[in-house]
């Protein structure tokens, strides 16, 4: 025997909690942009200076109240960080609005079937 098929307004239950849930991480990232973006300018310092450095320059860390040396390589890496998350956040848009189509479609053959 074959499982009953959910009904529509499950399908739709589901397709809305899963769209919340992309909502809220989206909100997520957001916020984590937002952030970002207060850092960018300082970002773009910091390039410029990477840019004026020789292979043999020492990089140091501010962390608190102490300077850590660090590897130009995990410097630079940082400061490359806010691509990862503008990517992250565009493909949870693009999820966001396949869910949005789903649940519109459902509820509009909800709607037709009345």
């Amino acid at each position: 025997m074959t499982a009953p098929s959910p009904s529509p307004q499950q399908n739709l239950q589901t397709l809305s909690e899963e769209y919340q849930k992309l909502q809220t991480d989206l909100q997520t990232q957001i916020t984590s942009r937002q952030r970002l973006e207060s850092q960018q300018q300082e970002n773009l310092a910091v390039r410029k200076e990477f840019n004026t450095l020789s292979t043999e320059s020492t990089i140091y860390k501010l962390i608190g109240p102490v300077l850590l040396k660090q590897e130009k390589a995990e410097a630079e890496s940082a400061v490359d960080g806010r691509k990862r998350v503008e990517k992250l956040i565009s493909n949870m848009q693009e999820q966001s609005e396949g869910k949005k189509m789903e649940i519109y479609q459902l509820q509009m053959k909800t709607q037709e079937a009345k």
